[in-house]
């Protein structure tokens, strides 16, 4: 399988341990995985334009980072979110790279995708699990798992074996 990996964060931290565990685990398993540092990559907001829906024809009227992940968007069999919450919700980031995908309508491949969220403290997922629940639902792709590490999970082993071993079993 072909797995496109969003990591959401601009740092180098809890969500790129648990990218590199996921990755680790897919990899075992002899999965593809490609892995996107959109938390580092310049995605501008959608404009609602819809330069893509007549003259581009599936393509962005905007010319920035998001021409890299729309290939992979089109070629892969499962999309992975990967992002800490700020403030009750994945990065602005992770937000643009989910929305501006709305140029193809939905990932041309992709029947399954993955949630792994990170945060600093509990009871704080519900907007970012909704959203992405939402766009699944949207896309008609399946949801596989959703993981979270909060607080002292981040960066455990025993968090860090989870992911791997889900990725494995995947």
């Amino acid at each position: 399988m072909k797995i496109m990996v969003l990591n959401g964060s601009p740092r180098n931290g809890n969500t790129a341990a648990m990218v590199r565990a996921f990755v680790q685990g897919a990899e075992e398993s002899g999965h593809e995985v490609e892995v996107f540092q959109v938390g580092k990559m310049k995605i501008a907001g959608c404009l609602a334009c819809e330069y893509c829906h007549g003259k581009g024809a599936g393509t962005c009227i905007q010319k920035d980072d998001m021409e890299k992940l729309i290939p992979a968007y089109q070629t892969c069999d499962m999309v992975v979110y990967a992002s800490p919450v700020y403030y009750f919700d994945v990065t602005a980031q992770m937000s643009a790279a989910m929305q501006r995908v709305y140029c193809i309508g939905k990932p041309t491949r992709a029947t399954k995708a993955a949630l792994l969220l990170s945060s600093g403290s509990n009871n704080v997922y519900e907007g970012a699990i909704a959203t992405y629940k939402a766009m699944l639902s949207y896309m008609g792709i399946e949801n596989t798992g959703i993981i979270t590490a909060a607080g002292q999970e981040n960066g455990s082993e025993t968090k860090l074996a989870e992911i791997r071993a889900f990725a494995k079993a995947l």
